[in-house]
């Protein structure tokens, strides 16, 4: 089959790869219908996490079962499914609690651009649809995959509440994503903060009822400005730098709450502050297992469209240029078609 390798900083490679098959009893393969390039897949691709040897890349997906192991009786063939980056058996405690992506047997995808995929815990992470969803719904259940389902955890982990305050910081897809589950979650104000004017039209469309562009100092200060002098009840950090996390911070009212979803990138608290903020702080790795079979429903209703960050659709064989494209940020997010 054919997929996406990264050998080095700025080179992907659309090539022939290992077919996807079933290794242990409780895989499947899945033959994919749509699949994407992350924000998260930039980090590498930028040279600000190691690569190694070369690699398969790609964490998002939806598709059609094609093969499932000897233990898994609750897929079929032919079967539309939708999962999550990081896999699950959703039995085990840390699941029973709700954090699937902190599964005692989880394992993080990382072959989703390419033709066809083994999803391991196939069970326990992948959902189906009833019957095989219209072509437009398609982009939309793939963001659930990951960037819906992490801009809900950031806005439940921030603890997003009726009539509150909230402020995203980060306007790239999660950020986008976050809006709508603030918007969802019934907060009253949602400020996102945004340069770009494309990103600031989708995030109002979305729900962001003001838009902030400074940064550092100035942007805690236009927060204050616009929420009584005193900050947000929740922020969304959806970047994962140390300026986004102390935009964050300082952002949050004294008893507010952040929720950051941006992997970590040279961030450091400083504990004293921290404890003197009376700010609450909680995040990681997104459970999106937890919020899939929710934010499917809300797609498929028409309820929420997550699926328009997409603003550059691709083949998959131009997977290069989806990343050259996002790296540039002439696209939010590129979505590919094998």
């Amino acid at each position: 089959m054919r997929g996406a390798m990264i050998y080095a900083p700025g080179d992907v490679r659309f090539e022939t790869v290992d077919d996807a098959k079933i290794l242990h009893p409780t895989d499947a393969v899945i033959r994919t219908a749509v699949t994407c390039v992350c924000g998260s897949d930039l980090w590498p691709y930028r040279g600000v996490e190691p690569i190694g040897e070369p690699h398969p890349m790609g964490h998002e997906y939806v598709g059609f079962v094609e093969e499932v192991g000897s233990e898994v009786t609750s897929l079929r063939p032919g079967q539309f499914v939708v999962g999550s980056f990081a896999t699950s058996d959703n039995t085990c405690a840390n699941c029973r609690n709700g954090f699937q992506s902190n599964c005692l047997h989880r394992e993080f995808m990382s072959t989703c651009q390419a033709e066809y995929v083994r999803i391991p815990n196939a069970a326990g992470t992948l959902v189906a649809t009833d019957e095989v969803p219209g072509k437009e719904f398609w982009p939309g259940l793939l963001a659930v995959s990951d960037v819906m389902g992490t801009g809900w955890w950031a806005a439940n982990a921030a603890e997003v509440k009726p009539g509150s305050t909230a402020v995203v910081v980060g306007d790239g897809a999660v950020g986008l994503c976050g809006v709508i589950a603030a918007k969802e979650l019934g907060a009253e104000q949602i400020i996102a903060m945004s340069r770009h004017e494309p990103r600031q039209k989708l995030a109002r469309e979305f729900g962001a009822t003001d838009i902030v562009t400074e940064r550092g100092d100035e942007g805690v200060a236009k927060i204050k400005e616009l929420t009584g002098g005193i900050g947000a009840d929740s922020v969304l950090e959806c970047v994962g730098t140390a300026q986004a996390m102390s935009q964050a911070l300082h952002s949050a009212r004294p008893g507010g709450n952040v929720g950051f979803v941006g992997v970590p990138h040279e961030v450091a608290i400083d504990g004293q502050e921290l404890f003197f903020s009376h700010v609450g702080l909680r995040g990681g790795p997104a459970p999106v297992r937890r919020y899939l079979p929710d934010l499917i429903d809300r797609v498929l209703a028409g309820r929420i469209d997550p699926g328009k960050v997409f603003d550059l659709t691709l083949p998959l064989e131009q997977v290069a240029e989806g990343y050259q494209a996002m790296d540039e940020r002439r696209a939010i997010k590129t979505l590919l078609t094998p």
